[in-house]
């Protein structure tokens, strides 16, 4: 899952390519400030195989892979837009201010 991430003004665009994927076998989870993306292909062959016959030889893929990032606690769900055309999934996340804590300077008393 070949990922290109480019910083804004405004957030982060997320750039990967997802070839021979279809839409619907592409998730997206956003928990806990990890963004998640999910794509499985082929995995019910089982079931079709019964119905149409086997495999001699398969070269194409089946299977599952995986890939999170860490966005930030702040970021929520519908902030967050998606698009995936011509194998490539592209996101838009956009930038949180995080608050500064600035430290507390604590002085100890002298007697």
């Amino acid at each position: 899952m070949k990922t290109d991430i480019r910083e804004t003004d405004n957030g982060y665009e997320l750039e990967m390519d997802l070839p021979g994927f279809k839409k619907d076998e592409i998730k997206v989870s956003l928990e806990n400030g990890c963004l998640t993306i999910s794509a499985a292909k082929g995995l019910d062959q089982d079931e079709q195989e019964k119905e149409t016959g086997r495999y001699l030889r398969r070269e194409r893929y089946a299977g599952a892979c995986e890939r999170s990032f860490y966005v930030g606690e702040d970021v929520t769900q519908d902030e967050i837009k998606g698009e995936f055309r011509h194998g490539i999934l592209k996101l838009t996340i956009p930038k949180k201010e995080t608050k500064a804590e600035v430290p507390e300077r604590k002085f100890i008393a002298i007697e």
